[in-house]
């Protein structure tokens, strides 16, 4: 199945090979696509060349940017433009606080910098990289970003990195009517916990892993390779009547209040 065959997309965020857009790539690769890829900085570089190399492209077609700064995200699409022209659309898999904003009560170590830090490269940085690629995507595009149940729900420790992952939905809602007018879709995928380089930062993540799974009605975690799967979806023609939605890849986790497996057996006072 080639539902991307001949498309060319354009894959941020990939932090090593367990990053979940890494699996995006796998996917989107499998399924035909062409893509490019963005690193942040020199220490990420060779792990991203590497995904690259796997998905069939060349260590040409990755290219740095720190998406902080604009004057790195216009030299990221002038060598998109020059190697390319036009793309069909972008991966924005980034997410960030500092570490000391993820462990801790929300009131106490959240602060006005971590604050900022957070919405700038978790949920602006989408906006930017909508912003420079407009002018080069093809009619039928497709932008799409991470996000997690996090926006929606409280969870121990992921403090501001919940209020980002809203913006960034927000974001997403608002992105799909601006870039509609030019027959460009916007989605978000909201993905369940993921054991990633990205996650590892967030105090008790294992036990978050563990939750889900025993809530979750498929009685497991998802893969970076299922996330990879509705992404590569999202981007092709198939999914040309989708815009402006956050779609879970999360085995159920969303839907329950308590699953089944976490009931008290019923006593004789009941």
């Amino acid at each position: 199945m080639t539902i991307l065959k001949d498309k060319k997309f354009l894959i941020v965020g990939i932090a090593s090979k367990l990053s979940i857009a890494t699996g995006v790539a796998r996917s989107m690769a499998r399924d035909g696509a062409n893509l490019a890829f963005s690193y942040q900085n020199e220490k990420l570089q060779s792990r991203v060349e590497g995904v690259a190399q796997e998905c069939g492209s060349g260590a040409d077609m990755c290219f740095p940017c720190d998406l902080a700064h604009d004057d790195q995200i216009d030299a990221l699409f002038a060598e998109i433009k020059k190697h390319w022209g036009n793309i069909d659309g972008v991966i924005h898999a980034v997410g960030y606080a500092p570490r000391e904003q993820l462990n801790g009560d929300f009131t106490d170590v959240t602060t006005r910098d971590g604050f900022a830090i957070a919405h700038d490269l978790s949920s602006y940085s989408f906006i930017a990289l909508a912003k420079k690629a407009k002018p080069l995507l093809n009619d039928g595009g497709s932008l799409i970003t991470l996000t997690y149940h996090g926006s929606q729900q409280t969870l121990p420790n992921y403090n501001v990195m919940g209020l980002a992952k809203a913006s960034l939905e927000a974001a997403t809602r608002y992105l799909a009517v601006s870039m509609g007018k030019q027959n460009v879709r916007v989605n978000a995928i909201s993905a369940g916990p993921i054991k990633t380089l990205a996650a590892s930062g967030i105090s008790d993540f294992r036990k978050m892993l563990e939750y889900n799974k025993n809530r979750a009605p498929l009685a497991r975690n998802v893969t970076i390779e299922e996330v990879g799967d509705t992404a590569s979806f999202l981007s092709s023609d198939r999914a040309s009547g989708i815009s402006g939605q956050v779609i879970y890849v999360d085995g159920g986790f969303s839907i329950t209040a308590m699953s089944d497996r976490e009931m008290l057996p019923a006593t004789s006072n009941d």
